[in-house]
């Protein structure tokens, strides 16, 4: 399994043995486990895991370890893979629940940073459609961020870091789609304040250039031609190479300006980052 140590959460080899015991290697579980020990079921789990089309078959088997044997090594292996047996059939709040009990009930543990990270997981391949609620969005944003500064060191980190900025980037388009659709309807101002929120809040995102382009684009279209000049040197400044420089640059050109930091906006405050390395 993917995420979890070898010879800690999942074991190296099958017993042949504990499946014709459990029922000649049929899917079906027995009507009673008492008979088998902790390990038997907790293998015969990870053999419905790995071997059958449906992950919450093994889930009962896991179940049983942490009914019939509480507080034991096996149990607590038994919870962490109850949840990543959810996850793996994308019953993602009874993941996040599985996880929440591991991470409650074995803080210290050294798997307590993976049942973090399948919780943090189980928000982030949640995550809908652009134009959709982004409420998921931020609270994956929330759990992958707990992964990395509570576990800096593990490989859940550095996992977590990569989809926490696809995360961020998600937000930052969803901002994008609502600002072109109100710029494309002659609602500038609206449109500027999802633009800013891109430019002031989602600045490290793919989405700043096209941001600042539709910025210069919007304050132009209202005839307020200094922020339309400065969003154009902000996006000339870091963004020389863009695309969305050319078009800029054509924009304002056609109305014979220039980009270049002029008036006092909030505009002009971002652009005096800029020069001074704060800001990107």
């Amino acid at each position: 399994m993917t995420g979890i140590r070898s010879g800690s959460v999942v074991a190296a080899v099958l017993s042949v043995g504990l499946l014709a015991g459990c029922g000649g290697g049929s899917s079906k579980a027995p009507e009673s486990f008492e008979s088998f020990t902790a390990e038997e079921i907790y293998k015969r789990g990870e053999y419905e895991l790995e071997n059958t089309r449906k992950p919450k078959d093994a889930v009962k088997y896991f179940t049983e370890v942490e009914r019939l044997y509480p507080y034991s090594e096996w149990a607590k292996r038994a919870l962490i893979m109850q949840a990543y047996s959810y996850h793996r059939a994308r019953d993602y709040e009874e993941a996040r629940g599985a996880a929440q009990r591991f991470i409650d009930t074995y803080p210290g543990d050294e798997d307590a940073a993976y049942a973090k990270y399948l919780l943090a997981l189980s928000y982030y391949d949640q995550i809908d459609e652009i134009g959709r609620d982004q409420g998921l969005t931020f609270q994956a944003l929330q759990s992958l961020r707990e992964v990395i500064e509570q576990y800096p060191d593990t490989e859940y980190a550095r996992s977590a870091i990569l989809k926490f900025d696809l995360a961020f980037d998600h937000l930052a388009a969803k901002e994008m789609e609502i600002g072109r659709y109100y710029l494309k309807r002659g609602h500038y101002t609206a449109a500027i304040n999802r633009f800013r929120v891109v430019v002031e809040e989602y600045q490290t995102t793919t989405h700043t250039p096209e941001a600042l382009m539709r910025l210069v684009e919007a304050y132009l279209a209202l005839g307020l031609n200094d922020q339309a000049q400065t969003a154009g040197a902000i996006l000339g400044h870091n963004f020389q190479s863009s695309p969305f420089y050319e078009d800029a640059y054509a924009q304002l050109r056609g109305h014979g300006l220039k980009p270049e930091a002029r008036g006092d906006s909030w505009l002009t405050r971002v652009y005096r980052q800029v020069i001074q390395g704060k800001w990107l």
